[in-house]
């Protein structure tokens, strides 16, 4: 029984090519999706794929939104991330979105398909990439870890509060009218939080505030 699977990526060209290259590694494909709000619509009219190769970056809904809204609906599928991507935000977003796999789009075609068959076999891909940031995120708040905040990187509520919000599925813009505040005055407090802790992502904002416990997953 072949492993099926379905596209969603927003460049016809290299959806078509991927497609074709899929067919040829011996998967099969059941369809293929411009964005995630065409893609959930096909999913209604189509079996159900063992795995998606899901693209971040798509107009009207991205890979990140598709991912956590396939996770409600059909976790038994499996998403392997397949972008261009390769910054430390993108990745740990899309694994915490519910990605089982990163793989960047210039990969050649046998780390592909060694991608998938982990990913159908052993239900994830651990990529060098993958752990590569992993470690670089930990590893770049390991002396928070027993940090005291207010004693070592005194916040304010208004940061504490929106440090929580941070480790949600909120944008930015969203936090900002949950403080009931301006976009450019959130974009204030991360930017302070980012001078304050010496941090750059959003990434790093949440696993500081995990490893502080002024969040609770």
């Amino acid at each position: 029984m072949k492993v099926t699977i379905a596209l969603a990526d927003d460049h016809i060209l290299i959806r078509n090519g991927m497609a074709v290259l899929l067919q040829k590694l011996g998967y099969e494909v059941i369809f293929e999706a411009d964005n995630g709000i065409d893609f959930l619509g096909k999913l209604e009219r189509h079996p159900l794929p063992d795995i998606v190769l899901m693209d971040i970056n798509m107009p009207q809904m991205d890979g990140y939104e598709t991912t956590l809204r396939l996770r409600k609906l059909h976790p038994e599928i499996k998403v392997l991330a397949l972008t261009m991507f390769d910054n430390e935000n993108s990745v740990l977003r899309m694994i915490r979105s519910g990605a089982k796999g990163y793989i960047l789009k210039d990969s050649h075609p046998s780390e592909l398909k060694k991608a998938i068959q982990s990913v159908y076999l052993k239900g994830y891909y651990q990529s060098d990439i993958v752990t590569g940031k992993l470690i670089h995120s930990i590893n770049r708040l390991d002396d928070l870890e027993h940090a005291d905040v207010k004693e070592n990187f005194p916040l304010t509520q208004r940061e504490i509060e929106f440090l929580k919000l941070v480790c949600t599925e909120l944008t930015y813009k969203e936090i900002a009218e949950k403080m009931y505040v301006s976009p450019r005055t959130v974009d204030g407090y991360r930017d302070e939080l980012f001078q304050k802790l010496q941090l750059k992502s959003r990434v790093g904002l949440v696993i500081f505030a995990i490893r502080n416990n002024l969040y609770t997953v």
